[in-house]
């Protein structure tokens, strides 16, 4: 049963290597090819774009693809949008698997905002010093941000404009809570910004600012879209793919 794997993500290696080692299943992981050095997944991996919808339904069909798993980030809206539609088109069964979202705790001063721009906004009137961890698409949002201090964490370098007053600092989770509290303090951060990402490694930013009474501008997913069923782990991801296999 072929399989392709939209990835990108932990959970998508995490999939691609208990699928690839399980009898009647050829995976073919696809990345995005945006980040410079990108972690590998188990087995046979392209890069690079389809083209679109219509691309990526013309390379499911040449392909003879039976499943499609969107396992990419979960904003990576674009990405989940094409594959739905090229799903719908083809007939070929699509599942998004998504990490759960991050749950407020006891001691956090979260501010809930639906996109970038909100988030610039509120970190404006929230704080003098920013820790901006928002990967390094978006943060031209900030860059009318003249007042503030911004410390940009990212893998690779950002794109588009920066704002005018800033510190960019390259750098790949996971991250442990002690190195980002010592990363707050230095840098006197008094608010941080960050995507509803999810998922364990580069969640000690969040501890590191409860800890400190840090207020988080926390940048709400976009919605997926409708028609396919959603997964939370790559375990899940596996009994569903069985699941298609055992039908055929």
């Amino acid at each position: 049963m072929r399989v392709l794997i939209l990835g990108g993500t932990r959970e998508a290696r995490e999939l691609a290597h208990i699928a690839s080692g399980e009898r009647g299943f050829d995976i073919v992981s696809s990345l995005a090819g945006r980040v410079r050095a990108p972690l590998l997944p188990e087995g046979a991996v392209r890069v690079g774009g389809f083209g679109g919808a219509e691309g990526l339904r013309a390379w499911l069909a040449a392909d003879e693809t039976a499943a499609i798993v969107d396992a990419t980030h979960p904003f990576a809206a674009a990405i989940s949008a094409n594959a739905a539609a090229a799903a719908h088109a083809s007939g070929v069964p699509l599942v998004h698997l998504r990490r759960p979202r991050w749950v407020e705790r006891t001691g956090d001063r979260w501010v809930r905002v639906p996109d970038l721009p909100a988030a610039a906004r509120e970190a404006a009137a929230l704080g003098e010093r920013v820790f901006l961890t928002i990967g390094r698409q978006g943060v031209d949002a900030f860059a009318g941000s003249v007042r503030q201090w911004f410390l940009i964490r990212a893998i690779d370098p950002p794109e588009g404009a920066l704002p005018p007053r800033h510190e960019v600092l390259l750098a790949r989770g996971p991250f442990a809570v002690e190195g980002e509290s010592r990363l707050l303090a230095e840098h006197r951060i008094d608010v941080l910004v960050t995507k509803d990402s999810g998922g364990d490694q580069i969640e000690a930013k969040l501890a590191a600012a409860r800890a400190a009474g840090i207020p988080v501008v926390v940048v709400d997913r976009p919605p997926l879209p409708e028609g396919a069923p959603i997964v939370e782990s790559p375990e899940q991801a596996l009994n569903w793919l069985r699941d298609r296999r055992t039908r055929r």
